[in-house]
């Protein structure tokens, strides 16, 4: 009971500081009050703004904002978001360009299951368009799966992956962003072995945590510091009355959110002041780029509880990928099954997350795998974010990434 009280309490607080928000912005901007000059119903009403905004989005899902596309012929295309497998934790969409000719290439993105909505790719979906039939993984928010669909581990995940892996078939590309790289080695190394008429032709793994102790960070040894039985107790809570998901155990996106925060407060909080002081002098916009950033940035999904105590205990802590001990459903994995696939590693060198040498381990475990079709890169001064949106991503990595797809096996 006192879980579910936990997550109801979290709700409250985020509801009443979006109340806040919105009840100082409409003070502030009543007409009467608003026609006298004052400096400080000025900053009231911005504050307020800017608060209602951010605790408004903790709990909505973005949208995609990709509607149509420029293609060769100078047109603009409507994009259709085609709903191709859909399940209970997550759905195989595709983003469907009208009245386009198939792209040559067809890309799986694995989104992460991390906290955020697969939307925090958008950038990274619009950039492969222009060359790639784009394929992701929408997952779903476990607030609002009903406890009757039954648990949701990294195993499951795993198995979604191969069976979207199936139905795109062997002509597909597979990119992985951050938490599911692990998985999608394992996915590819299971179909290399037990499904091999549905092989990809690539792997691209980015910044994800193949080897955690490859180069611990704060986030990637925090498994190694608490027991799993704490672990459960402080993070884990039950979806209160709400929402479909009630009595559900979950990690839950806004106690994620407030690790996310804390890893860079000076920074997240400077951000906030300054947008405040934009919107005091009329200089922001709701489409800046703030308010782009952290629309996306806060707003936060839950993640099924044994899904990501597994990923701690397996992942981190016994380290299960990184010495190839994996198995799924009682079915060993083995990584040097791999030898038909272009696989490449991407990383940032300033990436606080998941730092470099953690996701080129990779390479290391596909033992079948000839060097020629091993490829990494390091993107020097990129963080986290940046290996797969903004300008790392769009000038350098994202060229690397096509001429991977396009060597020959």
């Amino acid at each position: 009971m006192h879980k579910t009280f936990g997550y109801d309490f979290m709700e409250t607080i985020r509801n009443t500081n979006q109340w806040l928000g919105a009840s100082a912005k409409a003070f502030a901007s009543y007409p009467t009050i608003a026609a006298t000059p004052n400096p400080m119903m000025n900053w009231l009403a911005a504050w307020g703004e800017v608060t209602e905004r951010s605790f408004e989005r903790m709990i909505a899902k973005p949208d995609w904002n990709i509607d149509s596309f420029t293609c060769e012929d100078g047109r603009d295309h409507l994009v259709d978001i085609d709903l191709k497998i859909e399940r209970p934790f997550g759905d195989l969409i595709h983003f469907n360009v009208q009245g386009r000719k198939d792209a040559d290439k067809k890309v799986l993105l694995i989104a992460p299951m991390s906290g955020h909505y697969a939307t925090l790719l958008t950038s990274t979906v619009h950039s492969l368009i222009a060359d790639c039939e784009v394929y992701i993984t929408d997952w779903h928010n476990a607030r609002d799966i009903p406890v009757s669909a039954g648990k949701f581990d990294i195993e499951d995940y795993t198995q979604y992956l191969i069976d979207f892996i199936k139905y795109l078939g062997p002509d597909i590309h597979v990119i992985a962003v951050c938490q599911p790289a692990p998985l999608a080695l394992a996915a590819t190394a299971f179909v290399s072995e037990y499904e091999k008429n549905n092989i990809p032709k690539s792997l691209i793994l980015i910044g994800g945590p193949i080897d955690p102790d490859a180069n611990p960070t704060e986030v990637t040894d925090f498994g190694n510091r608490i027991t799993m039985g704490q672990l459960e107790h402080a993070m884990i809570q039950n979806v209160g009355v709400k929402y479909a998901g009630i009595g559900r155990q979950v990690y839950p996106g806004l106690l994620q959110l407030t690790s996310f925060l804390s890893m860079n407060a000076d920074r997240h909080a400077s951000a906030f002041v300054d947008q405040i002081l934009r919107v005091t002098k009329g200089e922001a916009s709701d489409h800046d780029k703030h308010n782009k950033f952290y629309d996306e940035y806060l707003a936060v999904m839950d993640m099924p509880a044994e899904f990501y105590l597994s990923t701690v205990e397996r992942i981190f802590q016994n380290r299960e990928i990184a010495n190839n001990n994996f198995s799924i459903d009682g079915k060993k994995i083995d990584f040097s099954k791999i030898t038909d696939v272009n696989v490449m590693t991407v990383e940032g060198g300033k990436d606080d997350i998941s730092a470099p040498g953690q996701c080129y381990a990779a390479l290391a475990l596909c033992t079948g795998l000839k060097d020629s079709k091993k490829s990494s890169y390091v993107e020097p001064d990129a963080g986290h974010y940046g290996i797969f949106a903004g300008r790392y991503w769009r000038n350098n990595i994202r060229p690397l990434v096509l001429d991977t797809m396009e060597k020959k096996i």
